[in-house]
């Protein structure tokens, strides 16, 4: 047994990384089918059946003839697999959604897996009746693998080459290998990308079945309790009821949404992999606690701003309205930190009762600095902004004592020395990549305010940002094809990081 198993093993690795991930997006696509024949959806089914038959057999014909090949690409190899699967898989993945739905273009859905693959979760059919429950849940089931991929891939290839946030952190330059235990050049790259698998990817699929369960018992329906939660630990925001309004789970369905949406704060709330010295405990991690300074900062802020709303139209809020405002407040913040962008259900009552719109900058800001490094948010991420805040204390502190020496180099060993200056080339590079992306949105015909919502939401990977940031909700489908497919390089940028980018053009680290 132990001999077969080896063996197995040892063919998996002689197999392409790209093949393997196309091997497993083409069984997922038996999931749908089989709840498409549950619910007499022959069509549906079919169109998931045949996809799943024509992805295996390409697979199997491709893997038979490189069999023998061994990779020799590593880490660097990797990445590029990484990007393939953000450009090329969806093109795959959107042949059952083409398919089944039969009222759309193939660029609609290209656009559509795109979204749901790098967790944006851009909604580009706002009407939830429009998708059958099964095209619901192939959606949200792309967004969960894409979530586990980026799990696996901050441990296995990121972290090695110090890309991904982890440039803050390591001692080597970013998209070159650094010395360490989990990021030695020694390591197989391909047998550290299996371990990793091994040992995440039972806990990505322990907690959201915890989820689900624990919002069944809430009262949730059976496909949302699965949608949902597929979708906080993706961060994707996908939603078959077009959002937590649509929910029966009420506010004790947001309460568990919330508590796993901590997960998305810091990668020490499920894995010690990539944690470095002196930080192996949740409460003294800066990320997380950085996330939940910034959430009660910003639920505070919110929940004034309505007070005096409600205040300047001669009301009176009672003591249930104020702590339904608060929590729906807080849920909300953490939402768009995280970049799931879930809306709570009391986020549009509380704009009702103060007579005031919805604060779209602040939003806007929160998707922007995004949740914690090697986890499935977006954004700049937390340790950046960390690392910049405290290079601006140290420099206040320098301005009033110029002879200071900093005390806080043990208190902060998570941070490199050139860490607040990496971090903010990296903040250049994301608000270059917004101005550009505003150029070309605004060169398809889109106009400047809905340009801006657009490329935050793409780069930030906050695809819910569309529908609330502004007064009037952005409709993506009557986007033209350009912009359309702009925002698909925008996802893919946002979900990769510009500096894993520019590290898969450099010439120079390929031929080393």
């Amino acid at each position: 047994m132990a001999r077969a198993r080896a063996q197995q093993i040892g063919v998996l690795r002689r197999l392409p990384l790209l093949l393997l991930i196309w091997g497993a997006a083409s069984l997922s696509m038996w999931i749908p089918a089989i709840y498409a024949l549950v619910l007499d959806d022959h069509e549906t089914s079919r169109a998931f059946f045949y996809s799943s038959l024509i992805g295996l057999f390409a697979v199997s014909l491709i893997a038979l003839a490189v069999l023998n090949r061994v990779p020799k690409h590593g880490t660097l190899g990797q990445l590029a697999v990484l990007l393939a699967s953000f450009t090329v898989l969806p093109l795959f993945l959107a042949l059952p959604l083409f398919e089944a739905l039969g009222n759309t273009s193939y660029l609609n859905a290209y656009f559509d897996m795109i979204s749901a693959v790098t967790t944006t979760g851009a909604d580009l059919f706002p009407d939830p009746e429009r998708l059958t429950a099964p095209l619901h849940l192939w959606r949200a089931l792309v967004g969960w693998m894409g979530g586990l991929l980026m799990w696996i891939a901050a441990a296995a290839i990121l972290a090695p080459l110090s890309l991904g946030g982890f440039e803050v952190t390591a001692r080597g330059q970013p998209g070159r290998p650094v010395s360490g235990v989990a990021q030695s050049e020694k390591v197989d790259p391909r047998g550290r990308l299996l371990r990793v698998t091994r040992t995440l990817a039972p806990v990505y699929a322990g907690l959201t079945a915890v989820i689900c369960i624990l919002l069944l018992i809430a009262g949730e329906q059976g496909l949302t309790a699965v949608c949902h939660a597929m979708s906080v630990m993706a961060t994707s925001g996908i939603s078959p009821v077009g959002g937590l309004e649509g929910s029966t789970a009420g506010i004790t369905g947001e309460m568990i949404l919330f508590l796993f949406l901590l997960f998305a704060l810091s990668r020490l709330t499920f894995s010690a992999d990539t944690a470095t010295t002196g930080y192996g405990r949740l409460d003294k991690d800066p990320e997380f606690r950085i996330g939940l300074a910034i959430v009660l900062a910003v639920a505070c802020l919110l929940f004034f701003r309505v007070a005096a709303g409600v205040a300047e139209l001669g009301l009176q809020m009672t003591f249930g309205q104020a702590v339904q405002v608060i929590w729906g407040m807080l849920f909300t913040v953490l939402a768009f930190l995280t970049t799931a962008g879930f809306e709570s259900a009391n986020w549009n009552d509380a704009q009702q009762l103060s007579g005031l719109g919805t604060p779209g900058l602040i939003l806007l800001g929160l998707a922007l600095i995004g949740g914690g490094v090697a986890t499935t948010a977006g954004g700049v991420k937390l340790l950046r902004v960390y690392a910049l805040y405290l290079n601006g204390k140290r420099e206040i502190d320098r301005l009033i004592f110029p002879s200071s020496i900093s005390g806080e180099g043990g208190g902060n060993r998570r941070i490199q020395s050139d860490g607040a200056f990496i971090a903010w080339i990296f903040l250049m590079m994301f608000a270059l990549s917004l101005a550009v992306f505003d150029l070309l949105l605004a060169a398809a015909g889109v106009g400047f305010e809905q340009a801006m919502v657009l490329s935050v939401a793409a780069l930030s990977t906050t695809g819910p940002l569309i529908e609330l940031a502004t007064d009037v909700p952005i409709r993506l489908i009557d986007l033209s094809p350009w912009a359309k497919l702009t925002l698909c390089a925008a996802m893919v940028i946002g979900r990769l990081e510009t500096l894993a980018i520019i590290v898969l053009i450099t010439p120079a680290l390929w031929r080393d």
